[in-house]
Order: C-alpha cells, then sequence, then structure tokens
C-alpha cells in the first residue's frame, strides 16, 4: 500500500508539472498578456512598465521558472483586476464552491441510490426503461440548460425560490440540483449495473435459501457490495463539480471557483487564470489519491502493489 501511494503521489505531481507547462504555454501562445491587458492602444511606456511589473521582460525559460518556483511556493501573483493575492481569492472562493458541490452530492446519492436499485430490482420493466430514460437526459443535458429551465420555472414564474446569489439554504435547492444532475444519473446507472452483478452472485442465493426477506436481501446484501464502486465515481465526480462548476456559478452568480475562473477570463487577468487552473488539477489529483487509498480499505479484495 505505501509503495502504491508513493508510486500515485509522483504521478500526481508528474500530471501537475504537465499542466504547468501546458497552462505557461498556451498563455504565451493566445499573444502577449500586456497587450492582452491593456489593448493594442495603450501608450508604449505603460506597456513597458507593466510588462516589467508582471516580470514579461526576462527569457521564457526565465519566466517559467520564476512563476513555478512561487507557485510551489505558495505565492501564484496578483489578481490583475482585483488587486489581491491569487491564493487569497482563490481560498475564499473554493469553500463556497465545496459546499455547492457537497450540497449536490448528497441531493445527487439520495435520488440515484433507490432509484438504481428499484431499477435494478424491476429489470425489464416500464420503470427500468424510465429510469434508464431519465439517466441518459441528465447524463446527454448541459447543465446550463438545466439551470436557466429551474431559474425561469421554480424562481420567475413560480417565485419559490431565489434567482441566484448565495444566501441561506434556499439558495443552494437550484444550483446544486443543476449540478448535481450529471452525477445523479451516473450514480443511478453505475447503481442499477452493480446491483444486477450483485443479484446473480451465490452468497446472495444463499441468503435467499437461509430464508432472508427480498427487503433484506436487496438493502442489506446487495447494496453494501453494490455502492464499492460508486465510492470511486463519487469521489471522482465530487472533483469534477468543484472544478466544473464554472457555467453554474456564472449562471447563478455564486461566488465560487468557477465564477472567479469566468472572471479571469473575462478581465483577461491571466495570472488568476493560470494560478486558478493549476490549483484545481492540483486538487482533482490529490481528491484521485484519497478515492484509490479508500477504495482498497472498503474492499479488501483489492491489492495494490
Amino acid at each position: 500500500m505505501q509503495r502504491f501511494i508513493v508510486h500515485r503521489f509522483l504521478q500526481g505531481i508528474l500530471v501537475v508539472i504537465a499542466v504547468m507547462l501546458i497552462v505557461f504555454t498556451l498563455s504565451r501562445l493566445t499573444g502577449d498578456p500586456v497587450y492582452l491587458i491593456l489593448g493594442d492602444e495603450a501608450y508604449t511606456e505603460d506597456i513597458e512598465a507593466l510588462r516589467e511589473r508582471l516580470g514579461l521582460d526576462k527569457p521564457l525559460i526565465v519566466q517559467l521558472g520564476v512563476w513555478m518556483g512561487n507557485l510551489v511556493q505558495g505565492d501564484a501573483g496578483t489578481s490583475i483586476k482585483y488587486k489581491e493575492p491569487v491564493f487569497t481569492l482563490f481560498f475564499r472562493a473554493l469553500p463556497n464552491t465545496m459546499k455547492l458541490a457537497g450540497v449536490s452530492v448528497v441531493i445527487a446519492l439520495v435520488a440515484a441510490i433507490p432509484l438504481g436499485v428499484i431499477a435494478a430490482v424491476k429489470r425489464g420493466t416500464f420503470i427500468d426503461s424510465a429510469a434508464a430514460g431519465v439517466a441518459v437526459f441528465g447524463l446527454a443535458t448541459p447543465n446550463f440548460w438545466i439551470a436557466l429551465v429551474l431559474m425561469f420555472i421554480f424562481s420567475v414564474q413560480l417565485g419559490w425560490l431565489p434567482v441566484a446569489r448565495m444566501g441561506g439554504p434556499s439558495h443552494y435547492v437550484l444550483p446544486a440540483i443543476a449540478l448535481g444532475t450529471a452525477l445523479m444519473a451516473g450514480v443511478m446507472r453505475l447503481v442499477r449495473s452493480s446491483m444486477l452483478e450483485v443479484l446473480d452472485s451465490e452468497y446472495v442465493k444463499l441468503a435467499r435459501i437461509k430464508g432472508l426477506s427480498e427487503g433484506a436481501v436487496y438493502w442489506r446484501h446487495c447494496l453494501r457490495n453494490a455502492l464499492i464502486p460508486v465510492l470511486t465515481l463519487t469521489g471522482l465526480m465530487m472533483a469534477g463539480l468543484v472544478s466544473g462548476a464554472l457555467v453554474t456559478e456564472t449562471v447563478f452568480a455564486w461566488p465560487g471557483v468557477g465564477r472567479l475562473t469566468y472572471d479571469a477570463v473575462r478581465f483577461r487577468d491571466y495570472e488568476l487564470l493560470q494560478a486558478s487552473i493549476v490549483i484545481q488539477v492540483m486538487f482533482v489529483v490529490f481528491v484521485n489519491l484519497i478515492v484509490d487509498v479508500l477504495y482498497a480499505v472498503v474492499d479488501p479484495r483489492i491489492r495494490y502493489t
């Protein structure tokens, strides 16, 4: 296990370094950041002063080394728009995104697990087909469209829930549903397929021979083993929700990481954008490592070398 953790940790470091190289390269291929910030009609003196302040007057290899070194030391630079350290902005917004993602995961699991179990138990029936249709809809429909529809129905037309912004518990409902729809659909299909595998296993047949009720077989024996793959998917999707909340947070004006990344693109804040992408990748890598370790703990059949 220790060798596996060290191996995955080193793999994660390589992934982060590769992403840093890609992000740095792409930020330079899109043009001179100074002209992107000031515009083509800026005075030469202002251009040179900003280039020197940002360290863009040095060779590219030197810029890359300085940027990566500062990032490792916890200095991602200063936001051009907000005039604050990038790390301060990011870690101020991260808890808001984590709260929204956490609520999305809870809503998705509460809806997906019973639906997946019912679809497996009623396989081949209309209920199974309807659940499959719901899953396809959830996976295929863009979350921004779901967000706009929910906002129009429950906020504009009915007035039941707030339109946007972060506030009390009612403010979480619409963005959490919009963000968690794909997760709900994916978990539901995974629970169904896992349940179908478990239902045909020998120990389930033995449990029935012992006289256990169908409810006890489904919920105590089948579901317990069927949820093991869900652990992996939920952990990975949690990371994906945090890093992929840009559209949902923008639609609902949610002050999280996604909205911060959108503002970085909108206002050409390249330092904020570079650091935001790298930090989100680091978060995903970290979550993947935790999920792999937990998967080995909950399933003793798994052995890592």
